[in-house]
């Protein structure tokens, strides 16, 4: 943790864990004897599709909003914008209500229809910005930007300060709740989860591993790690877990690059197995970018890279935003 590019310390996660608090569910921790018997191990899964607007990323949306707004002069009102394929929309379109702020932002056409009612039924306004929203996002947040005025503001999706020290609050509940935890596996697409996750883990439990769990469409934490530098996405990938199809930022890579232990990738038949084992056998109705956690911890590879000595195992579980509509076991 001592490189110089890395902006945010334990100290921040603490405080904005206080920060959040009031505006936040303290999420639950769940247990499985039947997963537990096929990983050879004690899984415990930290249940984020409790938490409000149903992910994790209320945390990281509500810190910022609350840093920002301690920032201003008297009481001038920001403009919030973002882009978001749909849950920091819902996390930053709930705090703008609870607020009473105005919130603009932009979604891709192909964003889960579940997630676009959601962020309109919280009073946020959505700008389509067509299929292919990597390539679009950011002249898209530019205009919303130029369009409200010096008082509007970007609030990224995961890379910023203020974000990812909201998301660390995750790690400091988890090891609260299960205090032997050898090791977490964290969905990446963005990073603010992860490295949020890995300040406030490492600084309290300096032995923990941390495993980033990525789909092997949207491989750009995996191909990073190896090449020990960050390697942007350039398109949207083709995945189905639709919260992941976001790459790393500038600002969290050098907190994973420095943390995670390894990238574990998963195959597309891999993240629905896992989706719909958890359905079935936890009752506990995840999103696709959240069964992405549990398939890694069922692969060889993870099987190979842990020892015995990893026998109580974290898992996030992000997020429950579901188009009930588009199950693909359905089809």
């Amino acid at each position: 943790m001592a490189s110089s590019d890395i902006e945010v310390d334990l100290d921040e996660v603490q405080e904005a864990a206080k920060r959040v608090a009031q505006y936040i569910n303290r999420t639950p921790v769940m247990t499985s004897s039947t997963l537990d018997s096929m990983a050879g191990r004690s899984l415990h899964f930290k249940c984020e599709l409790f938490q409000k607007t149903g992910s994790f990323k209320i945390r990281g949306a509500t810190n910022a909003v609350l840093q920002l707004m301690n920032s201003l002069p008297g009481n001038q009102k920001p403009v919030l914008v973002t882009a978001s394929s749909g849950n920091h929309a819902q996390a930053l379109a709930l705090t703008a209500k609870k607020m009473e702020l105005d919130a603009y932002i932009a979604m891709p056409s192909n964003a889960p229809q579940v997630k676009k009612d959601a962020v309109r039924g919280y009073g946020a306004t959505i700008i389509d910005c067509g299929p292919n929203a990597y390539e679009a996002r950011d002249a898209a947040t530019k205009k919303l930007i130029a369009d409200h005025g010096p008082h509007a503001y970007l609030i990224p999706s995961s890379d910023h300060p203020h974000i990812i020290a909201g998301q660390g609050s995750i790690a400091v509940e988890f090891l609260e709740q299960v205090p032997d935890l050898d090791a977490i596996v964290v969905p990446v697409g963005g990073g603010g989860m992860l490295s949020g996750i890995c300040i406030a883990a490492k600084a309290i439990k300096p032995d923990i591993k941390i495993y980033a769990a990525e789909p092997l469409n949207a491989d750009d934490c995996a191909r990073s790690f190896v090449a020990k530098e960050r390697i942007p996405l350039t398109t949207s990938p083709n995945t189905i877990a639709d919260g992941l199809r976001i790459g790393l930022g500038k600002k969290t890579w050098p907190i994973i690059r420095d943390n995670v232990t390894d990238v574990i990738t998963v195959t597309e038949e891999e993240i629905i197995s896992a989706w719909r084992l958890v359905w079935e056998r936890m009752k506990l109705m995840i999103e696709s970018s959240a069964a992405v956690g549990v398939a890694a911890v069922f692969t060889e590879k993870f099987q190979a890279l842990t020892s015995e000595d990893l026998k109580n195992v974290g898992i996030i579980l992000c997020g429950g935003n579901v188009d009930l509509e588009n199950l693909p076991w359905k089809k």
